[in-house]
C-alpha cells in the first residue's frame, strides 16, 4: 500500500507504524482511519513481522479527530454518521485483534480517539511527560467507539470518572490506573520500546500470537467445565505444534530455539 498519512519501517522483525501528520498533531480523519486499517491488516499477515510499534511524528502522539473532518461530519445525515463511526470502530478492532503484538509508543498528547488507539494496543509505554484526555464530553460527544478498549485498559471505575469529567491526566496517573504499562523519561522512550520489542521477537511467534488470543478469549469468562476443557485443549495443541516441540527440545539441549534471531 501507498500511505499519505503514515510512515512504515520494518527492521529486525519489528514494524513501526508512525502517524505522520505532525502539522495537525496527528489528528485522524477518514484517510488516516483507512490507512491504519490497511496497514495493520497487511502487517498482521506478514510473516517477517513479529511486533508492531504504533508511534506518532511531531509534538503529539495523536490529538484525536481532525477539525476539518469534524466540520464535515456536522453536515452528515444520521446514516452517514453511522457509517463513518463504524469505519472508526472497525479500525480500532483491527488493531486490537491484530495477530501480532502491538506496542503503543506515546509521547506528547493523546486525546480522545488517540486514547482509543493506545487502549487498542497490547502494551502501552509512554514518556513521563505525556498527557491524556477523553475530551468528548466537553464537545457534547461520547467516547463511544473507543469505549470497549478504554474501559478494558483503565477499568470501569477510572473510565467512569474520565469519560464524564473530560479531565486531562498525566502519565503518572495513567500508570496508577493501569492504562499504560510504563512511564519513562522522554529521552529513553524509543530505547525502552525497542527493548520490549526485542523481548517479544525472542519469543516463539506462535506462542505470542496464541497468548494474545488466549487473553482476549478467556478474560471475563466464568471458570466452568467449558473453560477447563478449552484451556486444556489450547495447551495440548501448542505442545504438539512445531514451535512447541522445538521450544522444549532447545530448553533440554541448552541451546537457543530456531525462531530466535542470531
Amino acid at each position: 500500500m501507498d500511505f499519505t498519512t503514515l510512515s512504515i519501517d520494518v527492521a529486525g522483525h519489528v514494524a513501526t507504524v508512525t502517524l505522520n501528520r505532525p502539522d495537525v498533531r496527528n489528528a485522524f480523519n477518514e484517510t488516516v482511519i483507512g490507512e491504519l486499517s490497511g496497514a495493520f491488516r497487511a502487517l498482521g499477515d506478514t510473516a517477517e513481522v513479529r511486533v508492531i510499534v504504533l508511534a506518532g511524528n511531531g509534538p503529539a502522539f495523536c490529538a484525536g479527530a481532525d477539525l476539518n473532518w469534524m466540520k464535515k461530519m456536522a453536515g452528515y445525515s444520521n446514516e452517514e454518521n453511522r457509517a463513518d463511526a463504524l469505519t472508526l470502530a472497525q479500525m480500532l478492532h483491527t488493531i486490537w485483534a491484530c495477530p501480532k503484538p502491538v506496542i503503543a509508543q506515546v509521547h506528547g498528547d493523546a486525546y480522545a480517539g488517540g486514547v482509543g488507539l493506545v487502549a487498542a494496543c497490547d502494551i502501552a509505554i509512554a514518556a513521563d511527560s505525556a498527557h491524556f484526555c477523553l475530551s468528548e464530553a466537553k464537545l457534547g460527544l461520547l467516547p463511544a467507539t473507543i469505549s470497549p478498549y478504554v474501559i478494558r485498559a483503565m477499568g470501569e471505575q477510572a473510565a467512569r470518572r474520565y469519560f464524564i469529567t473530560a479531565e486531562r491526566f498525566d502519565a503518572a496517573e495513567a500508570l496508577r490506573i493501569g492504562f499504560i504499562h510504563e512511564a519513562v523519561p522522554a529521552a529513553q522512550l524509543q530505547e525502552r520500546v525497542a527493548a520490549v520489542a526485542a523481548t517479544l521477537v525472542a519469543n516463539s511467534p506462535n506462542a505470542v500470537r496464541e497468548s494474545k488470543r488466549l487473553v482476549r478469549e478467556v478474560a471475563g469468562r466464568g471458570i466452568d467445565d467449558a473453560l477447563l476443557v478449552d484451556t486444556a485443549e489450547r495447551i495440548a495443541a501448542i505442545r504438539a505444534s512445531d514451535e512447541g516441540r522445538e521450544g522444549v527440545r532447545s530448553f533440554l539441549e541448552k541451546r537457543a530455539p530456531s525462531w530466535r534471531p542470531a
